[in-house]
């Protein structure tokens, strides 16, 4: 049974998601973990449901606070974010019918290999510099959206980081300009994700509406700390947020290992 308790904890996990998603993405590390702690009994589908609801509001609320001040390759970017669109969709049909323990660790493995790419790489994303010929930047994007879209649909966590990287890595964003990027993706994914578990009923609205009016709140914080320091700030931001998630997921793999 939910009480005001409950829903109040989910809603400061929630504001505190939407803050860190807004800047690096990752998001989802902080507020699915809270879910499944703090709806025990709740099918997984539906809390995924529920929590879609809450990071679409929220990522469209940073969406809306970059937007006039950081330019968008719309190109690029908007082929990603149609592509994500579908894929999600597809990856939300098959959330319930793939096991997701299989995940987890090839997730983990690919963390590892971004942060230390990134802690070897001292100027990674902090020059804009867009490196692909401007008729190969929506290929690339289609790829992009491809898999992490589908990858957002169907397990979540991590998809605003993932997007992050892949601009920079890939097309040679700052990490400002990344970040701008990734949440019109993520806007994206999330809404093709949450139109089918609205349509399958899958989502909790006296749990989702109240932790999106809080995501939404952080988000709005965290695109004007983005906006306001600059690159450094988003770099050692998302340094922090992958090493946790290698943590948490290196814990979940390897937590029940007895040596």
């Amino acid at each position: 049974m939910l009480t005001a308790t409950t829903i109040a904890l989910l809603c400061v996990f929630a504001f505190l998601a939407g803050l860190v998603d807004a800047v690096v993405g990752g998001g989802g590390l902080i507020q699915l973990p809270a879910m499944l702690l703090l709806l025990k009994g709740t099918p997984v589908p539906t809390i995924l449901g529920t929590g879609k609801v809450s990071s679409l509001m929220g990522t469209a609320a940073a969406l809306r606070r970059y937007a006039g001040q950081v330019p968008v390759r719309w190109r690029a970017v908007g082929t990603a974010a149609a592509v994500a669109g579908v894929f999600s969709f597809l990856g939300a049909r098959v959330v319930s019918r793939l096991p997701q323990e299989l995940l987890p660790p090839l997730v983990l493995g690919l963390l590892v290999l971004i942060a230390i790419y990134t802690f070897w790489r001292k100027d990674f994303g902090a020059i804009h510099a867009p490196r692909l010929p401007a008729d190969r930047e929506p290929l690339y994007g289609a790829a992009v959206g491809l898999v992490i879209g589908f990858y957002d649909g169907f397990f979540g966590p991590g998809t605003g980081s993932f997007l992050l990287f892949a601009f920079v890595g890939l097309f040679g964003y700052d990490f400002i300009t990344s970040s701008a990027s990734a949440k019109l993706v993520n806007v994206a994914t999330n809404l093709a994700a949450l139109a089918y578990f609205s349509y399958t009923g899958q989502i909790l609205w006296a749990v989702a509406l109240p932790m999106a009016a809080s995501n939404i709140a952080g988000s709005t914080i965290g695109a004007n700390l983005a906006l306001r320091y600059g690159t450094g700030f988003v770099r050692v931001l998302f340094l922090v947020v992958v090493t946790a998630f290698i943590l948490k997921l290196g814990w979940q793999v390897f937590g029940e290992v007895r040596w």
